[in-house]
């Protein structure tokens, strides 16, 4: 095998590792994802758009170069002599499999590259979006602290509200209670004072019928008296 081909097969076994590690649960997105964000390969990434079209052009360069010795080997294999020594025979059988060889290296290489630069940006999204439900999953769960937080605030402020409005209920029965009592004290009041007015006018009546009295026994012992002076001048 030449130098360039055996490059090409070390590039292919190295990208089955690769694959093998990107494919296997061996880490999570976001581990990959931290290192796809190392300082090492954020240098490289910014000019890996321009590495990877390199490579893929070299990798179609072989590809193509391994179908042109395939086609060319596959049409000096028909030869029209068919007492061609066998040494020759078999040195065109083995360039042919060696082409079909560098054909299969080269395909496979072209194909997994392809799958590792997938593999790749599939892994960098799940990372992404592994984060983005984490954030979603703390803002909910914030936002469902608040809420909770928000509802015992409003049940203590309701239960605050109906204990106020229970003492209110109570300050406003005991101002009922106290308006009845005040009021069954005026109306007693009353008739305490109806019951005077009426003990002072018959007191009244009876002063007056007593002054008419006296002064009738009065003009009755003046009368009387009278009549003894005018007895006793006779």
């Amino acid at each position: 095998m030449s130098l360039q081909w055996t490059i090409i097969a070390g590039f292919l076994y190295i990208e089955v590792a690769v694959v093998l590690l990107l494919v296997l649960p061996i880490a999570s997105p976001t581990r990959w994802q931290k290192l796809f964000k190392s300082r090492f390969l954020q240098s490289i990434s910014k000019q890996a758009s321009v590495y990877f079209v390199i490579l893929l052009g070299t990798l179609v360069l072989f590809l193509l170069d391994a179908i042109r010795e395939m086609r060319k080997y596959s049409k000096n294999g028909d030869h029209p002599d068919h007492h061609v020594q066998l040494n020759l025979e078999m040195q065109e059988n083995m360039r042919l499999f060696r082409a079909q060889r560098n054909f299969y290296i080269s395909g496979f290489a072209l194909f997994l590259s392809l799958v590792i630069r997938r593999l790749v940006l599939l892994i960098s999204t799940q990372a992404s979006l592994l984060a983005q439900n984490e954030a979603a999953m703390r803002q909910a769960q914030s936002a469902t602290t608040t809420a909770r937080s928000l509802l015992s605030q409003r049940t203590i402020g309701e239960s605050a509200q109906n204990d106020s409005n229970e003492a209110h209920d109570k300050q406003v029965s005991e101002l009922k209670n106290q308006i009845k009592e005040f009021q069954v004290k005026n109306l007693e009041l009353e008739n305490n004072l109806t019951k005077e007015r009426k003990d002072k006018e018959a007191i009244k009546s009876q002063a007056e019928s007593l002054a008419k009295e006296y002064d009738r026994l009065t003009n009755e012992h003046a009368k009387l008296a009278q009549s003894n002076g005018d007895k006793k001048s006779d």
